[in-house]
């Protein structure tokens, strides 16, 4: 996540992300060479010079070095919400909350990475399951917000309903993008997505 203060993040926090970076970038091109499930930790660490129990410092399982950090980018996406004026449209302020964290990876350099992430979780059944994880965290992280924008009639369902279509428009948008090989940029995807289910009352 970006750092919050001026001081921009600490250099401790620049050689952490620099490692998790290394091990991603490995492990990645492991996973599509042989298959996730027939690559092992230990592979991915001799892979990339440090022994596994180095590797669990900064991944606490194999899975999460391509589903990422989920209470991170969760954070992340619940702070973007929050940040969004109170008069505007919820389902506008989800997608704005989306297209700031698309747009961060982005920024941050690591949308090709992303791509070759996406197309091995897509394919793996292990990991498919950790990401329906990450959008239940997610949502547990969104819903109180949501619900808070909503008249009360119906109050909680509503808000699950919008809150787990806005996932299955990110859902979209990410497998979509992972599988063209054109210049469609996952912000133009998200927009199509969004707009697509864009309420009409």
């Amino acid at each position: 996540m970006p750092s919050t203060t001026s001081s921009g993040p600490s250099l401790r926090e620049i050689s952490r992300d620099a490692v998790r970076a290394r091990i991603t970038e490995v492990a990645l091109d492991l996973f599509a060479e042989h298959g996730f499930d027939q690559v092992t930790v230990d592979q991915i660490a001799a892979a990339a010079g440090m022994s596994g129990r180095t590797f669990h410092r900064y991944f606490p399982a194999k899975e999460d070095v391509v589903v990422g950090e989920p209470e991170r980018w969760g954070e992340f996406v619940r702070d973007a919400f929050a940040a969004r004026p109170d008069d505007e449209p919820v389902w506008d302020s989800l997608r704005a909350s989306f297209e700031a964290f698309i747009g961060f990876l982005e920024q941050d350099g690591r949308v090709q990475r992303g791509k070759v992430a996406m197309r091995i979780l897509v394919s793996t059944a292990s990991l498919r399951a950790r990401n329906l994880e990450k959008h239940q965290l997610w949502g547990r992280m969104l819903l109180p917000l949501v619900a808070a924008r909503l008249p009360d009639d119906d109050t909680a369902l509503r808000a699950e309903i919008i809150v787990q279509a806005a996932f299955a428009c990110l859902d979209v948008t990410f497998t979509t993008w992972a599988n063209v090989d054109d210049d469609t940029t996952l912000s133009e995807l998200l927009e199509r997505s969004f707009t697509m289910l864009q309420p009409t009352t």
